[in-house]
């Protein structure tokens, strides 16, 4: 097992190299295109703006590498959002395409936005090896402003005066909305899980 960490400029690199060294897990951070490919395991972190992340993504070349792996691959906050097919993030903006679903802000319901510190986990599929040893309302870190509506590529979802999709899985493809990194054991199994795939 050989866990690539892509080194975007708009990643949550330091805190997620940390949780992976924690867990004494072998990894790259990079951006070339071969090493990511030949990874067993791929994780995609962001944080910040959907436009300046998918600049990023562009300027290193790496559109085709992520919609092209086989492998597991894990996106993070904004690199779960930038899995989707669109974010209405910034006036609209093509994403990866990787789930074919759209990214949305989150609806004023008179709630904090962003959405901002520790919130529960309702599992859908309890089932889900990516989810073995969570429990239902288990809370995990968030922090983001932008949200994947629940479908049918939802394991988990949380509530912030709207249903909103916190794990998900599409074939090959898997995101935490939340930062794992950040959540303690929850977080820590959750990515012990992934690299377990």
């Amino acid at each position: 097992m050989r866990l690539a960490i892509v080194a975007s400029a708009v990643g949550n690199l330091a805190s997620v190299q940390a949780a992976v060294e924690r867990l004494g897990a072998p990894y790259d951070l990079t951006a070339d295109p071969e090493i990511i490919r030949a990874a067993s395991h791929v994780i995609f972190p962001g944080v910040g703006a959907a436009k300046a992340a998918m600049a990023d993504v562009e300027a290193k070349g790496l559109r085709d590498v992520l919609t092209s792996l086989k492998q597991p691959l894990l996106g993070v906050c904004l690199g779960m959002q930038l899995l989707y097919r669109r974010s209405t993030e910034g006036g609209g903006i093509d994403c990866l395409g990787l789930i074919p679903s759209s990214i949305a802000l989150i609806p004023d319901r008179g709630l904090t936005i962003p959405h901002m510190g520790w919130n529960q986990l309702a599992l859908k599929r309890v089932d889900h090896p990516l989810l073995r040893g969570v429990a239902q309302g288990d809370y995990v870190y968030f922090v983001h402003s932008f949200y994947a509506p629940v479908g049918p590529e939802t394991l988990a979802s949380t509530d912030h005066g709207v249903e909103i999709s916190a794990v998900v899985q599409h074939e090959n493809v898997y995101g935490c909305q939340f930062h794992p990194e950040r959540s303690g054991p929850v977080g820590a199994r959750i990515l012990a899980n992934f690299l377990a795939l």
